[in-house]
């Protein structure tokens, strides 16, 4: 059986995964502006505790954003540092699909509109439903302001909200039969989500981990965001 590692930072969280034996265990911390010193002793008590050790990992998964661009950014660094170092292949997920799987976890949800607060007046916007265990994406993920936030097309039935960017309230216009604002990644179900896709075959090169940030600019003028 594989040995996958799961690890995020792209939010407020930071949080590791290890899929060893058959076994899954976990660690989940809310420590903003901490995921580079805590990181990577967190993995490594992890594999301790799990009685194995990083040569036995066949793949490594991490949180690809969207988020916090220093946050993806540390994860994106730490695993190809490990990845290379092991010579083993890496595996990216969606935050908001990892969102999307926590809610299934947790809540029982099999649709749901994940957001992420993307700051400047914006939010981070994925639909999901659930498939034989996965929530796969619906449409695409975009960066967008609230108010244009909408289901898919062919949406019917119950929809879960989950994430940061439901703090917006009612300026998303969505309509929900649950909320969790204050739900963030959580490495569990990123490891979840990256089993299905090791399944599938689609690890690739550590060379090739790159962060998706949805949002080309970083930075705007107010004129750009259109306050006077």
């Amino acid at each position: 059986m594989s040995t996958l590692l799961a690890l995020d930072t792209a939010t407020e969280a930071c949080s590791v995964a290890l899929l060893h034996d058959g076994k899954v265990t976990s660690h989940y911390e809310v420590i903003p502006r901490l995921h580079a010193q805590k990181l990577l002793p967190m993995i490594k008590q992890l594999l301790e505790e799990a009685g194995t050790t990083l040569a036995a990992v066949d793949a490594i998964a991490f949180g690809r954003g969207p988020g916090a661009f220093t946050g993806v950014r540390i994860a994106i660094g730490v695993v190809q540092g490990l990845a290379f170092a092991l010579e083993r292949p890496v595996l990216p997920v969606s935050n908001l699909a990892v969102l999307a799987q926590r809610s299934l976890r947790e809540h029982g949800a099999t649709q749901v509109a994940a957001a992420i607060d993307a700051r400047m007046d914006e939010v981070y916007w994925g639909c999901y439903r659930e498939t034989a265990g996965e929530m796969r994406l619906v449409g695409s993920e975009v960066v967008q302001a609230p108010e244009a936030s909408v289901l898919p097309d062919d949406a019917q039935g119950d929809w879960f909200g989950a994430g940061t960017g439901w703090g917006y309230g009612e300026r998303l216009g969505v309509k929900t039969v649950g909320q969790a604002a204050d739900m963030l990644p959580h490495a569990q179900d990123l490891l979840t989500l990256a089993r299905f896709a090791f399944e599938r075959g689609e690890a690739i090169p550590a060379d090739q981990a790159a962060p998706v940030y949805l949002r080309d600019k970083v930075a705007q003028t107010k004129a750009e965001r259109g306050i006077i």
